[in-house]
């Protein structure tokens, strides 16, 4: 489909005038450069070999089964309609950078050699490599790279619309030249524009690209292909012969693996089933008792498979259960705070994980970008000082999660949630809590085959109980799960994001206030905190890393504060059981199993 728009005509492929009058106009430009990052300059040299956490001399071939619980109806991750495959967007398509997962963010030069900002920040010049290719053989242009930022930043799926509104024009400035210019001050847009993927746009003349799901599979650059799938049962993907980019310094060492398979199942039991069976070959496993007491089966024991433990130093995230606020039964902070504190996460960890994992204490902890304990100091107290009138009480104080003494009784949470709940104009009448005669009643949302969280629920529904509250459980199929909760059609649902070292743009999609009533934004809370997108703003305007820092940390606490999820736990290293053919390096990167490493870097030893 071609996108037409007034500033597509300004996008177009230029003439010769036009480019010797863009050129007399240039900004005033640095050196063109291999990559760029957030602050300082990255940390591998213009000649650098490969990523330093791959095996550049890994063997080709092998095959990687995984399992997934769910389903899909669509394999063009870059739209709105449809459940795609999540691995899908980072293993099928390439963009003009690459993100290297050993440094908070830089990037190195992928489709383009080059990456030239203005001095001013406010533009940047990518050159593609003259043998940048599509899966087809037919080479990368400009009109390309132009075409994929209008079609995705106009009606592609909402991830792409926040960068594309800043930029001011598109344009081609050489040959295998194309320049962004920016509209607004933003630090981190110079790298965004690096992260696109590029689409060829002839395969789209005359296709709804919107209509896309199963009918039209998008042609990219990627070294993997999909060549066969069965719409909600799997996928495969194998990897391309004539990959144009294998001997570029950022692409040597990965992509190893010749087949990559993506199994879907019903529910976790079955797919830790197949897994054992040895149907699959790699699984993660995010239930520490689980990985202590099942783990134990033939092929472990006989050494076939590997129980591998990958620390990291990214941030925790949050994984949880979110509160609606546009609900007006969770729009009171009081409400919100009487639900955390009955919750017993002590008991619920002891029952579930033997106590191992640790809990989730804020949104970025685990990360030097994670709030710290007590009141708020030095530039973050700066920060968040003129909107002290407006910020819930413990943003500024100090914010902690409450520790119950783990006897499943948890009376002095129940105590506590009793307080705010009263202190909220609800009261316990005829032993049901209710307020000006309408009963507290909420539901909440859970997807099939979830069975850990139903665990989790089922406890928290007897707590819940004590305190005269009518909470159900709706369990429905992924389909109508994500239908659901892209309308927000939800009172409290399962709720895990995670989140990077080098937090930017997606944050205001994640607790932006044109979440509250735009479907499909990750502001499942509804949240609306003019600090939290002034922090953000600061964010992407700081000029040092200390503001940048602080600018994050304050962040933090307006979201914690917040009260809008009850945190579960994380785990400071990743469980992959694999089988031990399947090998990594020994120098890991710093995000650990993170997007990117399996199966990017990863490669089989086993014979073909």
């Amino acid at each position: 489909m071609l996108v037409k728009s007034r500033t597509a005509l300004v996008r177009s492929v230029v003439t010769a005038v036009a480019l010797g009058l863009i050129c007399a106009g240039n900004p005033a430009f640095s050196e063109p450069s291999h990559g760029i990052a957030m602050y300082g300059d990255p940390a591998l040299p213009p000649d650098f070999v490969s990523l330093p956490y791959v095996n550049p001399d890994a063997p080709k071939g092998g095959s990687l089964v995984t399992g997934e619980v769910g389903g899909f109806d669509s394999l063009n991750p870059h739209i709105r309609k449809g459940r795609v495959p999540w691995q899908l967007r980072f293993l099928a398509y390439e963009s003009l950078m690459g993100r290297s997962w050993d440094e908070p963010f830089s990037l190195y030069g992928l489709l383009a050699e080059s990456i030239n900002v203005s001095e001013a920040g406010d533009s940047v010049e990518f050159v593609l490599r003259p043998e940048a290719a599509f899966s087809d053989g037919t080479p990368v242009t400009v009109e390309d790279v132009l075409w994929s930022y209008e079609t995705l930043g106009t009606v592609g799926h909402p991830r792409y619309a926040g960068a594309w509104s800043k930029v001011a024009s598109a344009e081609q400035t050489g040959p295998r030249a194309v320049r962004f210019t920016f509209n607004v001050e933003d630090r981190e847009l110079a790298l965004l524009m690096g992260l696109r993927p590029i689409l060829k746009k002839a395969q789209w003349d005359g296709v709804d690209f919107t209509e896309s799901g199963l009918t039209t599979i998008p042609i990219s650059t990627a070294p993997y292909v999909i060549t066969e799938f069965d719409a909600g049962r799997f996928v495969k993907l194998t990897r391309n012969p004539d990959y144009w980019g294998k001997d570029v310094p950022f692409k040597r060492g990965q992509d190893n693996i010749d087949e990559l398979r993506m199994e879907f199942f019903g529910d976790a039991t079955a797919l830790f089933e197949a897994f054992k069976a040895g149907t699959l070959n790699a699984l993660r496993e995010t239930n520490a008792a689980k990985w202590d007491t099942q783990y134990n089966f033939p092929r472990v024991a006989s050494g076939d498979v590997i129980k591998a433990e990958i620390p990291h130093d990214r941030p925790s995230g949050m994984t949880g259960f979110v509160m609606n606020t546009r609900k007006m039964l969770f729009a009171d902070w009081r409400v919100r705070e009487a639900m955390i504190q009955a919750f017993n996460f002590e008991f619920i960890n002891a029952k579930l994980n033997g106590g191992q994992q640790p809990r989730i204490t804020s949104y970025f902890s685990n990360s030097v970008l994670g709030m710290e304990e007590g009141p708020a100091q030095g530039r973050v107290a700066e920060f968040l000082s003129p909107h002290a009138d407006d910020l819930l009480p413990g943003t500024l104080e100090g914010y902690s999660l409450p520790v119950s003494d783990g006897r499943e009784s948890n009376r002095g949470g129940i105590r506590k949630a009793k307080a705010l709940l009263e202190e909220a104009g609800w009261s316990v009448i005829d032993g049901v809590l209710q307020k000006d005669g309408q009963p507290f009643a909420f539901d909440i949302l859970l997807k099939q085959g979830s069975s850990e969280n139903q665990s989790i629920v089922n406890i928290y529904l007897e707590a819940l109980e004590r305190l005269g509250i009518a909470a159900t459980v709706t369990t429905i199929d992924s389909a109508q799960y994500k239908e659901r909760v892209v309308g927000y059609e939800f009172d409290m649902t399962y709720y895990s994001y995670g989140l990077s070292l080098s937090p930017g743009n997606e944050q205001l999609a994640y607790w932006g206030s044109d979440g509250v009533l735009t479907p499909g934004s990750r502001n499942l809370m509804g949240m609306v905190s003019p600090a939290a997108e002034d922090m953000i703003s600061k964010m992407l305007t700081s000029e040092s890393q200390e503001d940048y820092r602080a600018a994050v940390k304050a962040l933090d606490r307006v979201l914690t504060a917040g009260r809008y999820v009850i945190p579960l736990w994380y785990s400071k290293y990743s469980r992959l059981a694999h089988d031990a053919n399947l090998k990594y390096s020994e120098r890991l990167p710093a995000y650990g199993d993170w997007i990117g490493f399996l199966p990017d870097v990863w490669w089989s030893e086993a014979e073909n």
